[in-house]
């Protein structure tokens, strides 16, 4: 069965397309207008071995929120429409990744809860044109519209180029974990039956 998903959110701030593969070798192409969002963006695919098409247009003119926020929705929807009734998937991911001096968990569940535990500090107002308070916004977004829990916590840290990208790497590996299909599962990993 493809776990493939295709999501467009048009409004009056942002145009955003997006194509997911959950089960793919870790492609992707993407283009937000914010050089360093593609970068961590293209870290999500890579380690989460998802191939992701993002295209989007947005009012940059103001400033980044409303593009970072939308693709966080339109990714969320994407994850959530991809794993479908979630029958077989392991349900919980984790991952600590170092990066230098930088060391960041992430753990995930797609229990259908929304809700998100966002632990990083960051000591530039931006990257690039990526204002770094916007790291939790987009997270918060894609966490929301995909139902799931996510804790993001960074353990150690001072560039915070490194921060960033360990939290973009290891959310994209706690993502394929999660989302494994487990041949000894049968049906929902839940007591309950179901998943939302």
């Amino acid at each position: 069965m493809d776990r493939i998903s295709v999501i467009d959110r048009n409004t009056f701030e942002t145009n955003i397309h997006i194509r997911l593969d959950l089960d793919g070798s870790g492609m992707s192409n993407i283009d937000t207008g914010i050089g360093f969002f593609d970068h961590m963006l293209t870290h999500v695919a890579k380690h989460g071995f998802m191939d992701i098409d993002i295209n989007a247009d947005g009012d940059l003119d103001v400033d980044c929120h409303h593009t970072v926020e939308d693709i966080g929705i339109a990714l969320g929807k994407a994850i959530a429409k991809a794993l479908g009734d979630k029958e077989g998937i392991r349900r919980y991911g984790q991952a600590i990744v170092p990066m230098d001096e930088a060391l960041v968990l992430c753990a995930i569940d797609f229990s259908g809860r929304s809700y998100i535990n966002f632990d990083a500090r960051f000591t530039m107002q931006s990257l690039g044109l990526f204002d770094t308070e916007m790291f939790e916004e987009f997270f918060r977004a894609v966490a929301f519209n995909c139902g799931m829990t996510l804790h993001i916590k960074v353990l150690e840290g001072k560039n915070n180029h490194h921060i960033a990208e360990a939290i973009f790497k290891a959310f994209g590996k706690a993502v394929d974990m999660a989302s494994e299909i487990d041949e000894r599962i049968e049906g929902i990993l839940s007591t309950k039956g179901m998943l939302e």
